[in-house]
């Protein structure tokens, strides 16, 4: 027996026999090519096939996966179309009249050998980003698939990396695990494994796969991060009686489907789920959440050269509202800006965007895109319940004007005879400390709010959340932002409104107990979550005395 350590990626274990899977070696030898146009021309030719290839990947992604998982693609693309590297590129085959594919990769490698120098362990992955738009491109221009075969069998895939193509188009009953020599917590091969629930062990390094034999014995701990080839009898026991708990934990929240989110008190909650598109209605459905309690609609306008119609949004709302046959929607109007990025809007680089032209600013200055998407919105309301939630507002003003929109969509829809709900819910995000302060005055306004939690704390603390360097800093559960949750949940009962959360701090079950105590009325989470919040909240007796915050 041997035994490996790497990163842990995804918290289970499998067993299963070692199926290799190629070496990365697509290294083209030095060609000298002197017809530098016509090299050019074959690259451009190889980066529309890339670009086409990205867009199956992202496309497929987002059906299985989610919204998230394929925006990796949309990050490949911006790579596949970076004026910097291609110059760099050209400047190669111009400087040594060398073939495309030798300057791609001799390009490519330099570039993604200084990523892989850097501390900072998210742009350190961006190394992997960029080997791969190589090794497609060079692979397209040798006229090689770009993807690598399928698993004949059951087993455990060992490889050096995988390329997010290939991670998110594995087969997910035949591929027991993952091991790969390189890649970290923050490579892509770690998301989309984490995001496929697929055990993964990653940087375990190069020794593995010198040692790893196709068919052999292996264990994955991906709790631990370990890898086991041809584990004893000792080892494999206590691998698998930790397989076994992990069934059971398993086993013991699929029977909480159909139960109440309530507590042993009485008290109620509602747990809903948060999606970015279609695509997930099916793991809400699966994971018996109780509505969705945000529908990120801003992923309809990403990966794509032009605004989605009218139809094309009615078309995924009214969907949403069908398959939850009754449950509210809760739908975020566009959310654009910020980390979230369309070419086709024409925004212009700012120095900090999470608090620039974004979200509900745009919508307001930009009424004829607003109005396609709330006309889209009002129509799907015929088919369900329908709540609509406003990003970004801190003050009385721009939501007023936010519902003077609204009312003028609503008599457009009536004098042209479209059926739409009369009893659509209006909603506001609280995740600015001005709309928390100013919670008194907005509640009498809507029906409901929904607390961001994540840019709440990032404009209480002053720490921008993209940053590295201000992490150690930002604490979800800081007094001054629990403090904001609490006061707008009081002036939202005060008002006759309800109250969610749907950032990353509902899933908190640290904090549940904290939060029903607050009087929060829904918390919404990713789909895999839901059981085990309601697990939380169950357990949870709130008829003790409350404890200060």
């Amino acid at each position: 027996m041997k035994k490996y350590v790497g990163i842990g990626v995804y918290g289970a274990v499998a067993e299963g026999k070692i199926a290799i899977y190629g070496k990365e070696d697509y290294a083209p030898e030095k060609v000298y090519r002197r017809d530098v146009p016509g090299e050019k021309a074959r690259l451009e030719a190889a980066r529309e096939a890339v670009r086409e290839q990205l867009e199956v990947s992202r496309v497929r992604t987002l059906e299985e996966v989610g919204p998230r998982e394929a925006q990796i693609f949309e990050v490949h693309k911006i790579l596949l179309d970076d004026g910097e590297f291609l110059g760099a590129v050209y400047r190669v085959m111009e400087r040594e009249g060398v073939s495309a594919e030798y300057a791609v990769a001799v390009t490519a490698e330099e570039l993604a050998d200084r990523f892989a120098a850097l501390a900072d362990h998210c742009l350190k992955a961006r190394a992997a980003d960029i080997r791969d738009i190589s090794r497609r491109l060079v692979a397209c221009l040798q006229g090689r698939p770009c993807e690598r075969g399928e698993m004949e069998e059951p087993g455990v895939i060992c490889a050096q990396d995988l390329s997010p193509g290939e991670t998110a188009s594995l087969d997910r009953e035949k591929v027991l695990g993952i091991v790969t020599a390189r890649g970290s917590l923050y490579s892509h091969t770690a998301i989309l494994a984490r995001a496929r629930g697929i055990p993964a062990v990653v940087g375990v390094g190069e020794a593995f796969l010198e040692e790893a034999r196709e068919g052999t014995p292996v264990m994955v701990d991906g709790c631990a991060g370990e890898v086991y080839l041809d584990p004893d009898a000792e080892t494999r026991e206590v691998l698998l009686r930790k397989m076994g708990k992990r069934q059971e934990e398993k086993c013991f929240l699929e029977a909480l489907k159909g139960k109440a989110d309530r507590t042993l008190d009485g008290s109620a909650v509602n747990i809903c789920a948060n999606i970015g598109g279609a695509g997930e209605l099916e793991a809400v459905l699966e994971n018996d959440a109780g509505g969705i309690g945000l529908f990120r609609s801003e992923f309809l306008y990403l990966g794509r050269d032009t605004y989605p119609t009218e139809e094309e949004q009615f078309g995924a709302y009214r969907k949403a509202l069908e398959n939850m046959a009754g449950k509210r929607v809760v739908i975020r109007t566009l959310d654009i800006g910020g980390d979230k990025q369309a070419d086709y809007f024409g925004l212009r680089k700012e120095e900090n965007p999470a608090m620039g032209y974004r979200a509900i600013r745009i919508c307001l200055t930009r009424p004829e895109i607003f109005k396609t998407q709330l006309r889209a919105l009002f129509r799907a309301s015929a088919y369900g319940r329908l709540g609509i939630l406003f990003p970004m507002i801190t003050g009385v003003a721009e939501l007023e004007k936010a519902l003077e929109i609204c009312r003028e969509v609503k008599e457009e829809l009536r004098a042209r005879g479209i059926p739409f709900s009369e009893n659509v819910e209006m909603g506001i995000m609280i995740e600015t400390p001005a709309a928390a302060i100013l919670s008194d005055r907005l509640a009498p306004l809507v029906d409901f709010f929904s607390v961001g939690t994540n840019d709440l704390t990032q404009f209480t603390l002053a720490c921008d959340r993209q940053n590295p360097e201000v992490q150690p800093f930002v604490d979800p559960r800081h007094e001054a932002v629990l403090r904001l949750i609490r006061m707008s949940a009081e002036n939202a009962h005060r008002n006759g409104a309800w109250i969610g959360i749907c950032g990353e701090l509902a899933a908190d079950t640290g904090l549940t107990e904290t939060f029903l105590r607050m009087g929060i009325d829904e918390l919404s989470v990713s789909p895999p979550l839901v059981l085990k919040l309601r697990a939380a909240v169950r357990s949870l007796d709130l008829s003790r005395e409350e404890e200060e915050l």
